[in-house]
């Protein structure tokens, strides 16, 4: 048994060190059976040793060092970011940094620096908050926090996942960072710094952790494989990249995983079978579908990704950033820092890009995203993505009307901008019977004496002049307002009571009388037509296939008006 210990020992002291095996038996065990206790995961294994090791966090990096250098270190820190981006890692290189005996920043070569990455030396204490979240544990570490450092300059408390502190704990951990001792250090590491109390935010000096860039987690990874004497594809090692959203930890699991589950080169293949999501080839098949709109292969595709094993949301994820990517080829030229991937890649978005115009890749985005967000909660989210991937190709969709009335509206204003053509406008308007009788206010047999006239009783104006000077009303609203114009023109006066001039639209115009429903729309057509017709006159836009509803109503008000009198009945919408 003493031959099995001191061989353990031999192949791995720090474990016997840190005292994580006691009992004798399982070490026995582990080296009968030749099984390797001392295997670490690529990500802990190749874990950032130095501050040049953190890459993408230069500008975090560079004030650390400076501080240590002046020797200007302040009592607490907090490093947050998402997950993945060495924030951890940082705060541990940071503590043996602040407390190395020999040169470099750290060197991981003298005493205190090995005992800190072997994890012997009792001054760096790493917390997770996430577990010892109560008011008992912050005060037996303010407690501890009292004693000075046995082998170091400075005891350094690190305290991961910090916002998971319940209230009371975090009241706790205020007294002390309010009056710390000289000795101690405290680095608080989160992703959620939003949930921190204002309180603590004030008494920490805050570094926020950037996302990775896929080409530092590209350069790392090879760099990685290199020294593991493994091969991977440069497009497999970029696709790791894409989906690890900036993290490099989430980038070195998927990278370990590829490699123990498969011999010789890891191709992109593997790599797209194992993180479950669909191929380029495929993709680009769906969305080129989806553009022409042939239901047919678009449904065969999807049912294609459902054989494959590929989650539907995750599918539904790939297909919004494919449309993003295609929106920012067709927005802009310089796409190179805006889209991952290689030039080839690229170079298709750029060419599929050409095939849609930007307002229908908005509609296609603003569709999808709904899709996304019903599908979390649904049992059937293949259904739901069918039927909302047939109501994109739906020729329904195409026109974004808000951005319409928008394009309408500046077109209007740099005609009013341009003295010109309003001129000229002027001149043809003098010449033209029909336009000069339009400018002016149509106005019923009895108030034809003056131009602007009071506003008279609604009795005075029938359903009949309405008709009859409808399209002359149509072009005082296009004069006044264009936009306005454009879509009052797809109703019909259908009736004039009691003040109420109703406006029926047919079926598959019912954005029209939603956008004109808008209370500034419609009191601005109310304005137009009763300036005209110099009466009081109230807008209601109604379907036409809810016409006869709005009349009994409108029967039954005038009912309710002969029986109590128009002065004391009050009309509500």
């Amino acid at each position: 048994m003493t031959l099995i210990l001191k061989s353990f020992q031999e192949k791995s002291p720090q474990l016997i060190n840190c005292g994580l095996f006691y009992d004798i038996i399982d070490i026995e065990v582990c080296l009968e059976r030749k099984i390797s206790v001392s295997y670490k995961a690529i990500y802990r294994k190749f874990r950032p040793t130095t501050f040049d090791d953190v890459l993408g966090q230069e500008h975090i990096t560079t004030i650390l060092k400076n501080q240590i250098k002046n020797d200007n270190i302040a009592h607490a820190y907090l490093f947050s970011g998402t997950r993945g981006t060495g924030k951890t890692s940082t705060a541990r290189i940071f503590a043996r940094a602040i407390n190395c005996e020999g040169e470099g920043v750290p060197c991981n070569t003298c005493d205190i620096c090995r005992g800190i990455i072997e994890e012997s030396v009792m001054d760096i204490i790493e917390i997770d908050a996430a577990s010892n979240n109560s008011v008992e544990d912050i005060r037996e570490l303010r407690e501890n926090s009292k004693y000075p450092p046995s082998n170091c300059r400075y005891k350094v408390y690190i305290i991961d996942e910090v916002h998971m502190l319940s209230k009371g704990a975090f009241n706790a951990l205020l007294k002390i960072l309010e009056e710390p001792p000289v000795h101690l250090v405290f680095i608080l590491a989160t992703t959620e710094p939003q949930k921190l109390p204002a309180t603590i935010l004030s008494r920490c000096q805050r570094y926020d952790f950037k996302r990775v860039s896929v080409e530092n987690i590209v350069k790392n990874m090879k760099k990685i494989i290199k020294e593991v004497g493994v091969e991977v594809e440069n497009s497999a090692l970029e696709l790791i990249a894409r989906n690890s959203d900036g993290a490099m930890r989430d980038a070195l699991s998927i990278l370990d995983q590829c490699i123990s589950f498969t011999e010789g080169v890891v191709t992109t293949d593997y790599v797209i079978s194992v993180l479950g999501i669909v191929n380029n080839d495929l993709m680009f098949s769906v969305v080129d579908d989806i553009i022409k709109r042939d239901v047919e292969s678009v449904l065969e595709s999807l049912d294609e990704v459902i054989r494959e094993g590929i989650d539907i949301k995750q599918f539904i994820k790939d297909l919004i950033l494919h449309f993003r990517n295609i929106m920012v080829a067709k927005a802009s030229q310089n796409v190179e820092n805006s889209i991952d991937g290689t030039e080839e890649f690229i170079e298709r978005i750029r060419i599929q890009s050409k095939d849609i115009e930007l307002v229908q890749i908005i509609n296609f985005l603003n569709l999808l995203s709904e899709t996304e967000n019903k599908a979390k909660w649904s049992t059937q989210p293949k259904i739901i993505l069918e039927v909302d991937l047939i109501n994109m190709m739906s020729k329904n969709n195409n026109v974004d009307f808000e951005s319409l009335i928008d394009r309408i509206e500046k077109l209007e204003t740099e005609l009013k901008e341009r003295p010109q053509i309003v001129q000229s406008q002027t001149m043809r308007d003098t010449k033209s019977v029909k336009t000069e009788k339009a400018e002016q206010p149509i106005t019923p047999p009895k108030n034809r004496e003056k131009k602007e006239a009071p506003l008279v009783e609604t009795s005075d104006v029938s359903f009949d002049l309405i008709k009859q000077e409808w399209p002359n009303l149509l072009k005082r609203i296009k004069t006044k307002k264009i936009a306005l114009h454009a879509l009052i023109t797809e109703g019909m006066p259908k009736s004039f009571k009691n003040g109420i001039l109703t406006i029926a639209f047919k079926e598959g115009f019912g954005f029209h009388k939603d956008a004109l429903d808008k209370e500034a729309n419609r009191e601005a057509i109310q304005s137009i037509i009763g300036t005209a017709l110099v009466a009081h006159v109230e807008l209601k836009l109604v379907m036409e296939d809810k016409i006869d509803e709005v009349d009994e109503s409108a029967d039954l008000l005038q009912d309710v008006i002969d029986v109590f009198g128009k002065d004391l009945v009050e009309v509500e919408d």
